[in-house]
């Protein structure tokens, strides 16, 4: 072959600033699409092999080498594929097809491509100059009678071209690495880097610096293998020790019999799999198999709760798998890795256009062949491809979800407390997911149980219809009773006919209420998250048959003995009026009801909406927000039934009847929460003088 100068077939000479600036954002891609390039010519040849092309030899075995000289600052990226001809190396390698850089990058950076732009053009190749000064190509085609050829280039426009001296079909391509970039020359470095980008490529991939000293290793002769290189055999004694017989008498007995074993070089370990655990079915796989991937693959050795395996090839083809962390609190492990490929390729992590934000607490593996890459294959197209992708892999989970519940209910309940963080989330994002997941969210009661929000209104169902049993007319039609008029009529009053839910946010700080429910057989169920005040607004939005209410937002009827309005009419404007003066709160709203638990003599309500929205605003406003801003949301209610309310009414001239109605007052507070730091000093003042007024009454 004669040597061969000339330039490489572009019309703009800064396509090498472009590739090592623009084109990729990290420089230790180079690996991976070397690598890659690699494993395309080991898979070419193999479908050339049984399209009956070429013979392959019968110990075939397709392997990548990844060669380090630290001393020549080189690395070889070694491959037994297809190889190149004289010609091919000239079409693919010196003509780069750009009508300029610029043309190049603006054609294509926004279109989608069954092929893959990338490997189509040869742009993968030239990543090799983002850390080299030169680099060279070695490589001998696979077809008869073909010369090898030598390719060099210290990447400028020019190049030289001329017979090669590779022996065997393939491909080498050497960089010479520049001084800003030596690390990658580096074992351990070089380990890590090919590691992250490469673990699952389908063919193995070797590292060897071939500097270090020949690492050995001492087998037992049955355990040779055909690739085994032999360094020495040695003759292992047998062992033997000495035993005591039960007569006294002493005997040397073998232990181990004498054996051969062999000294031999270290056998090879590929640094990747080549049969990742999602390219296969989920039957074939064991749970041992999942955890095992799980904790090689995300360093986590905290077992997850369960997984989806995913696997599909229509619309498109993806495979995966997807693992549901434990999260044991709401702000612990709060972004997961979920890790796409390409045909085993890495591509990156957590891709927001392929895996739905609110998926992202989850770790997993995505590989989907017909992802529309861009130049780089660092990024996605801005297409509806990867969007059906993403609405694809979220039915995908709440179906997993929703059927778990259906048919595991009592794992579904275990797995609940660490997994509602991300279903929650979940539904305040993705309206679609929401829609699947209405019937299967869980909600945790007072009584340590598991509803969904079908299983507490068949519940208050079930409750009304045991304490008012339908009454028929003679046509078999339900009458309405006087508690169903009663209700029928509030309901127009309010101008809610939702059915309630009641629910805790604090068991310690709500206790009271709590006992107030249970004692009455009522239910309420647990939302104590940060998310829960957004999440329960959503579910109300896309479920108008009940609304939420905090347990201390109001009295509930259950817990108050009938009478009449008219009734405590009186009593109410009058200890509104005493109230209101002892307290210095003008704007204070009084209730007085006949409470069927005699024992609580005050309580404070809160009205709901304007609570959550004081929440909501405390969660996302600035330090100076006033929780107070919206006024008029608390109301203090005296149950008529206690004995010190009644004293209060009965005996209004008495000179310690203020001091009872901040007691009261603060007695309310504290059930419903806490006092300020004031409130509780002026609480603890006011205890000590009603105690000494009760040692003053005993002493007389």
């Amino acid at each position: 072959m004669a040597s061969k100068h000339g330039s490489l077939s572009i019309t703009s000479e800064n396509i090498f600033p472009v590739i090592k600036k623009w084109l990729y954002s990290d420089h230790d891609i180079f690996y991976r699409e070397l690598i890659s390039n690699g494993c395309d010519a080991i898979t070419k040849l193999k479908k050339l092999d049984m399209m009956g092309d070429t013979a392959l030899p019968d110990d075939f075995k397709p392997r990548i080498d990844i060669l380090l000289d630290d001393k020549k600052k080189t690395i070889t990226v070694r491959d037994n594929g297809l190889g190149m001809t004289e010609d091919e190396v000239d079409q693919y390698i010196n003509q780069i097809a750009f009508s300029g850089a610029t043309d190049f990058l603006e054609k294509y950076k926004d279109k989608a491509s069954e092929d893959q732009i990338i490997g189509h053009f040869g742009l993968g190749f030239y990543s090799a100059f983002m850390v080299s000064d030169r680099v060279t190509i070695d490589t001998r085609s696979y077809k008869e009678g073909e010369k090898a050829v030598h390719w060099d280039c210290s990447g400028g426009t020019e190049f030289d071209l001329s017979e090669g001296e590779r022996e065997g079909v393939g491909t080498d391509i050497t960089l010479y690495v520049n001084e800003d970039c030596l690390e990658f020359v580096n074992e351990y470095r070089a380990r890590e880097v090919i590691t992250k980008y490469c673990s699952f490529m389908p063919y193995e991939i070797f590292i060897k610096n071939v500097n270090a000293e020949e690492k050995t290793e001492t087998i037992d002769e049955d355990e040779k293998l055909e690739t085994d290189v032999v360094l020495e055999t040695i003759d292992v004694p047998a062992k033997t020790e000495e035993k005591t017989n039960e007569d006294g008498t002493k005997e040397t007995v073998e232990v181990s019999p004498a054996k051969k074993q062999l000294k031999i070089k270290k056998r090879e370990k590929s640094v990747n799999d080549t049969d990742p655990l999602w390219n296969k079915t989920a039957s074939d796989c064991t749970d041992d198999e999942y955890k095992e991937f799980y904790r090689k693959g995300f360093n986590n050795y905290k077992e997850p709760l369960f997984w989806i395996h995913l696997n599909m090839d229509y619309p498109f083809r993806l495979k995966g798998i997807l693992y549901f962390p434990r999260i044991n609190s709401e702000y612990e492990s709060i972004e997961g890795t979920i890790k796409l490929y390409n045909n085993q390729v890495f591509i990156a992590d957590n891709i927001k256009e392929v895996i739905p934000e609110f998926l992202m607490l989850l770790k997993g593996v995505i590989d989907c062949p017909d992802l529309p890459l861009n130049v780089s294959r660092s990024a996605l197209q801005n297409d509806g491809f990867a969007q059906k992708i993403s609405e694809h892999i979220t039915k995908k989970v709440a179906d997993k979800l929703s059927g778990l519940c259906k048919t595991d209910r009592e794992n579904y309940e275990k797995y609940w407390d660490d997994i509602s963080p991300f279903i929650k989330f979940g539904c305040l994002k993705d309206e679609k997911f929401c829609d699947r997941m209405n019937d299967y969210i869980l909600f945790k009661d007072i009584n340590e149980k598991y509803l969904t929000l079908p299983d507490l209104l068949k519940k208050e169902e079930e409750k009304k219809d045991e304490e008012t049993p339908e009454i028929l007319d003679k046509d078999g039609n339900p009458i309405k009773t006087d508690e169903d008029k009663k209700e029928d009529s509030d309901d127009d009053k309010d101008g809610d006919k939702r059915k309630p839910v009641y629910y805790v946010t604090d068991l310690k700080a709500q206790a009271q209420y709590v006992n107030l429910f249970k004692e009455q057989n009522m239910d309420a169920v647990i939302l104590d998250k940060v998310i829960d005040t957004s999440f329960i607004t959503q579910l109300e939005q896309r479920n108008e048959g009940y609304r939420f209410l905090r347990i201390d937002s109001e009295v509930e009827d259950s817990l108050i003995d009938e009478v009449s309005e008219e009734e405590l009419e009186k009593e109410k404007e009058k200890l509104s009026e005493l109230f209101k003066k002892a307290l210095s709160k003008d704007n204070l709203e009084i209730k007085v009801s006949k409470m069927k638990n005699k024992d609580i003599s005050s309580m404070i309500t809160v009205n709901e909406e304007t609570r959550r929205m004081s929440d909501m605003m405390k969660m996302y406003s600035s330090k100076g927000f006033d929780p107070n801003m919206f006024g008029g949301n608390e109301t203090l209610v005296l149950n008529a039934n206690h004995k010190l309310v009644k004293y209060v009414l009965h005996h209004t001239e008495d000179e310690n009847i203020e001091t009872f109605c901040k007691e009261l007052y603060d007695l309310a507070k504290i059930m419903n929460g806490s006092l300020s730091p004031d409130e509780m000093t002026g609480f603890l003042q006011r205890t000590n003088e009603i105690m000494l007024l009760l040692t003053n009454k005993a002493d007389t």
